[in-house]
């Protein structure tokens, strides 16, 4: 029997019975993720549950099909994801009596509920949102994967619980009311990104990375089944350099061997840089040469293209590149809001988006580099946090010279360029260290930045209540390793993550994540600090485990963002959109932005007296969401009689 694994998919159901109308409820559900899963779609409807997954074939398009049944049909399965190590579970199920029916990796999951319950969850590797009906005790357990690879929200709706893959899903339902949440909004501005729970509308909800949800006998809990490690959690390696980087070289090989199986060519994205190097050279080493691939600029202070090569060659793997150039740029950005289901103001969706599509082209499945940076300290803000130390020894009037200084450099659309890295390490370099790395690393903080909303239109918050709250849970001695463990719950879960997921399902190509292997994530939370960041070199240990591996000059390459020229876009080729979705009279007929203020910051940055690149990017990226989520679409139509309506969702 081959050995099926899920692939891509989108799944979303409900609890509860809409009569007649609960069929074609979960068919217009699972219609709206219907770019998750273009292949085919399942459904399973019975007495209080309804549930239904679309789905991207890749291998064993008959074995794998879902819903997912146990042996008597009392556990039934739907999912997303992958489960890499479902070869071993199954092998251990068959030896204690289990009969399987499909080569499937979820029908796995399946028998090792029957015996476990929610506790299987621990025995699995790999990336998944999973959705559980216990038939006999009328329970539907959801859960997410360890680090969020997978999306999962969810919303109480007429007293019942329904959940999808994105929410787009959840609007589908009829009982799902659109109305937008005003502190998210805040907190979208605050980080660029709208950080789980919550979500852009008040009536749903992100489950967390790690975390399950139990719904049975009306009531709902919410538990955490994973964490990344913290202080006291794990005890910190003492063993010598060379044999952590031995053992961190196994686990990446493991990780790859694993996540590389599939009936299909896997090719893997390659950017030059040491993260997506590590995974390519772990893969050339296991045999046979994957086909790499790359996004380059005209630009040339962002484009990476060159390295990308020189590791390709060096490596003896094919490589192929493409540019992404204003045209392209000018096409894929009015088209954000058809990808994004809520408001994230990442402007490297753009590359990554046309990335995906050219390697969708070549292949299904690609493997990429993302998790090494949050791992092993790889953002340059981590060593600002250090310099941040040392400048607050110093008096306050050093930030009034310092900022007449950055005010004097000329404003400059290149990336990362002296006035604008200044701009940013002045604005947060006094504040508490969970409100600094945000600062720095989000967009709009009124204390320093004034009103951006209209009056009334918010409340007096400031959007960071989650990062401080996660802060005050999991206090670190070193603030560097505390914003470390903020990055890796927050900006990569809800920025990093959801913008890969959304850009690679929207042409239908499936990315796996080596380097966030669970084993290899804990192995890097037990490492001191000194094997991640010493001095001003990150990703210490990778770099020594890399070492005779990848070219010198690669692993001497500092850290490189993978965004796109939007600075000079904005004021360029985009400025004729800008100007439309953020024109006076179309804010005033909103009502929800300060129409002066946004005025105002336009205008500096298309004269250049200020790189306003961030917040014009992230009020383009919501504008283009609120024409498409909230003016651009009227009241869903529902399959279900108004009588049963008014009756299940009051």
């Amino acid at each position: 029997m081959p050995a099926a694994t899920t692939t891509m998919c989108g799944i979303a159901g409900f609890t509860g019975n809409l009569g007649a109308g609960t069929a074609p409820v979960l068919v217009d559900m699972i219609g709206a993720l219907a770019h998750r899963g273009p292949d085919d779609e399942g459904l399973h409807v019975a007495p209080g549950i309804a549930l239904g997954m679309r789905r991207l074939s890749i291998v064993d398009p008959a074995g794998g099909r879902q819903p997912i049944y146990s042996e008597d049909g009392s556990v039934v399965v739907v999912a997303n994801g992958e489960v890499y190590n479902h070869r071993r579970l199954r092998a251990g199920l068959e030896g204690r009596g289990h009969r399987f029916s499909t080569g499937s990796d979820m029908e796995v999951v399946a028998h090792l509920y029957e015996e476990e319950g929610p506790g299987l969850l621990g025995r699995l590797v790999g990336m998944f949102a999973l959705a559980i009906w216990d038939a006999r005790r009328r329970r539907l357990v959801l859960a997410r994967d360890r680090l969020g690879i997978k999306p999962l929200c969810y919303a109480e709706l007429g007293g019942e619980l329904a959940f999808a893959s994105e929410l787009g899903g959840l609007e589908a339902h009829p009982c799902f009311e659109r109305e937008l949440d005003r502190v998210s909004l805040v907190r979208y501005f605050a980080l660029d990104y709208i950080p789980a729970p919550h979500t852009i509308w008040r009536g749903a909800r992100k489950l967390p990375a790690g975390h399950l949800l139990v719904r049975e006998a009306g009531r709902t809990r919410i538990e955490r089944w994973w964490a990344p490690p913290g202080p006291g959690t794990v005890p910190r390696r003492e063993e010598p350099e060379a044999v952590l980087a031995e053992e961190l070289g196994a686990l990446l090989d493991e990780a790859v061997a694993l996540e590389r199986q599939a009936d299909v060519p896997v090719g893997a994205f390659l950017s030059g840089g040491i993260d997506s190097s590590a995974v390519v050279a772990a893969l050339a080493r296991q045999g046979g040469a994957p086909e790499t691939y790359s996004i380059g600029f005209a630009e040339g202070s962002y484009d990476e293209s060159a390295e990308a090569r020189r590791v390709a060659l060096h490596l003896g793997v094919p490589h192929r590149s493409w540019r992404l150039d204003p045209a392209d740029a000018l096409e894929a950005v009015p088209r954000l809001a058809e990808v994004l289901d809520e408001p994230m103001a990442d402007a490297s969706i753009v590359p990554t988006g046309l990335l995906c599509r050219h390697a969708r082209s070549r292949v299904k499945v690609a493997l990429s580099g993302d998790g090494g940076d949050e791992l092993f300290a790889g953002y340059p803000t981590f060593r600002a946090h250090r310099l941040a130390r040392l400048w607050r020894l110093l008096p306050r009037p050093m930030d009034g010279l310092a900022r007449a200084l950055q005010r004097a450099l000329p404003v400059s659309h290149e990336d990362m360029s002296l006035d604008f890295k200044l701009d940013r390490f002045l604005r947060g370099v006094r504040l508490g260290i969970a409100e600094r790395h945000f600062t720095w690393m989000g967009t709009w903080r009124a204390a320093s930045d004034g009103p951006l909303f209209a009056e009334g239109v918010v409340p007096p918050v400031d959007g960071l209540d989650e990062v401080r709250r996660a802060a005050a849970a999991a206090p670190f001695g070193d603030e560097v390793e505390q914003a470390m463990d903020l990055t890796l719950r927050f900006y990569l879960q809800d920025d990093i993550l959801m913008k890969m997921d959304r850009a690679s399902m929207a042409c239908g190509l499936e990315v796996r994540v080596p380097l966030l292997d669970h084993r290899l994530v804990e192995f890097a939370g037990s490492l001191p600090l000194s094997m991640r960041l010493r001095g001003r070199t990150t990703k210490v240990l990778l770099r020594r485990a890399m070492a005779g591996v990848l070219p010198r000059e690669t692993l001497a390459r500092p850290k490189k963002g993978f965004g796109m020229p939007v600075a000079g876009w904005l004021a360029g080729p985009l400025r004729p959109l800008v100007e439309e979705v953020l024109g006076p009279a179309r804010l005033a007929r909103q009502g929800l932005f300060d129409v002066r203020t946004v005025r105002r910051r336009v205008e500096d940055h298309m004269a250049r007296r200020r790189n306003e690149r961030k917040l014009l990017w992230a009020l383009l990226v919501f504008q283009l969401w609120h024409a498409r989520h909230l003016e651009g679409r009227g009241p869903a139509t529902s399959p279900v009689p108004s009588g049963v309506l008014a009756r299940v969702c009051p």
